[in-house]
Formats: C-alpha cells, structure tokens, sequence
C-alpha cells in the first residue's frame, strides 16, 4: 500500500518524496465537482483540470477553443470537491504562447479565482519565458513535452513524437531546461518508452505519462477514456476500467422503457 495514503494534501513536495522513494504517482483528469470527489476520495494524488474539457465536456475537436474563463468555471467546480489531492490546471492555448505577462497574468487568475494548487503549459524552450514569470509570482510549474496537444495544427497528426534521434536529443534538452527554471514536474506524451524512461532518470523532478511507457515516476488518464463513456478513442496506451457508456445507454434505456409503460413512478415512489 502506499506511505502517503494518510497524507492530509498531496503537495509538490509530497510528489518529490514520491520520486525520491519510488512510489509511482497517480493522476487523473476530472472537470466536476460530483467527479472530483470520488477521484479524490479514491486516493488519486494529482487532479489534472486538463483543457480536454475542451474535447470530453464541451465537443470541440481539438483542445484550442477553450477559453480562461471556462477553464476557471471547470477548475473551481473541482476544488470545491476536493480534499486531498494536488490539483494542476491546464493553461489553455492562446493564454501563453509568446507573451510571458499574459502567461503571467492569466496563471494568477487561475490561482486566484479558482484557488487551484499549480498550473500546466505545454511545450519547452519556447515557453521558458512563460515559466519564469510564472513562476516569479510563487506559483507552481507542471510543464508537458512530447505530443503537445495545443500545436496540433503545428504538427498535423496525433502520432507519437520523438522517434527521431534529433528530436529525441531536443526532447531530453528541454525537460532538463524546465527542471532548472523550476517545474515541479513534467508530463510527457506520446513518447517512445525507452526514451521517457531516460529522461525520467537524468531528472530530479516527478516525471508522470500518458502513452510513455512504465519507466517513468507516475501515469495519467483522461477520467472519460479510461472509464469507457468515450468510445471512439482507442490508442494503444489507454487502459478502460470501466465500460459506463454501455451501463449508462441502458440504464436511460430502463428509466424511458418504465416512463412510457407507466411502471414509474410506483406506489411507494410517490407521496
């Protein structure tokens, strides 16, 4: 079982204990309140408020359209709920790329109105601004490389990133350049394993994956993938624990069906 079951908060800290240690970190997405809570309550030691909100709660395609506000409604929904674990909100796209005082201004407006523990962006030496004056106003950097979902356009296609020698190197290159500006931790995506086990070696700071193999300090999930409410998404890297679409599709199914043959509500459901 795990030592920091009993842990009151998770903290960056905490993480940095666990990478010191050993123990593997947990994380998953939520964008709820009544999600939230059971994520929390099941002991999970990181809540991503991921802008793939964008994608699961709202239908867009991609992570792009997204706006701050809507990222704030969704990350105070989760803090409401939350009694233990470290939640990281997603900058959304636009809110930081290129212009470090509005990186700045938009990461204190997500601390402040939602009163969320860290924020998240996307990407490496291009952003290094971004991060420092974030990180000048004392809040906490989590950075992601490999598949940056944000720079879809850039690259076109959703396939794993970094197979080439080159920008492998530059992979490895920019999560040490944000370990020494100072993120508390990095996600990568869609990386080949023996590469992200690398570079969760060479660094000092938590390294968590989605689609990066074991070798790294901890794993994460989109909350709608790996419970099976969303079908259409199968990578390879996805493990569903549940299949809820199926249980939910029939239990409206039952709930209409009782509707329409007056079986609902019965005598003892009415007063």
């Amino acid at each position: 079982m795990s030592h920091y079951k009993d842990i009151k908060r998770i903290t960056t800290h905490v993480l940095q204990e666990m990478k010191n240690t050993g123990e593997k970190i947990s994380m998953l997405t939520a964008y709820d309140f009544s999600m939230a809570t059971i994520v929390d309550k099941a002991g999970t030691d990181v809540i991503l408020v991921g802008d793939s909100a964008s994608n699961v709660m709202a239908g867009h395609e991609t992570t792009l359209p997204i706006t701050l506000d809507q990222m704030i409604y969704h990350a105070s929904s989760v803090i409401r709920a939350v009694k233990r674990s470290l939640v990281v909100v997603d900058l959304p796209f636009g809110n930081y790329q290129g212009d470090s005082k509005g990186a700045l201004h938009s990461a204190v407006r997500i601390m402040k109105e939602s009163e969320a523990h860290a924020v998240k962006l996307e990407g490496g030496r291009e952003v290094v601004e971004s991060v420092e004056r974030i990180l000048t106003a004392g809040i906490p950097v989590m950075g992601h490389l490999g598949l940056t979902p944000q720079s879809i356009y850039k690259f076109g296609t959703y396939t794993v990133r970094a197979k080439e020698e080159e920008e492998a190197k530059r992979l490895l290159e920019d999560a040490l350049l944000l370990q020494e500006k100072g993120c508390f931790a990095i996600i990568l995506e869609k990386v080949p394993a023996t590469l992200a086990e690398k570079v969760a070696k060479k660094l000092t700071i938590p390294v968590i994956g989605i689609g990066a193999g074991g070798g790294v300090d901890g794993q994460v999930l989109v909350l709608h993938d790996m419970l099976g409410i969303t079908q259409e998404f199968s990578p390879r890297f996805l493990r569903r624990y549940h299949d809820l679409h199926n249980e939910m599709l029939s239990a409206f199914e039952n709930y209409i069906k009782d509707v329409k043959s007056k079986d609902f509500p019965n005598k003892d459901e009415q007063y």
